[in-house]
């Protein structure tokens, strides 16, 4: 399983709950979770097959910024 780490702008929970349904969407995405309470927002992901560019897309298509976390 690979985890990754992701620079987001879901800040609350209605934001999470918006983008819920498009992470849900992508096979092999084992686990998902955002930490509202850091100043990055940070999004990660734990990917059973799936790509990081496919989580990247799902969190563009709704409607939120996306980036990957060096480290």
């Amino acid at each position: 399983m690979n985890n990754l780490k992701f620079k987001t702008n879901i800040n609350c929970s209605g934001c999470v709950a918006a983008v819920t349904p498009h992470l849900a969407k992508i096979d092999g995405l084992a686990s998902w979770s955002v930490d509202t309470d850091d100043a990055d927002k940070i999004l990660t992901v734990a990917l059973a097959g799936a790509s990081a560019d496919e989580v990247v897309e799902s969190v563009k298509k709704a409607g939120f910024q996306i980036e990957p976390l060096n480290g």
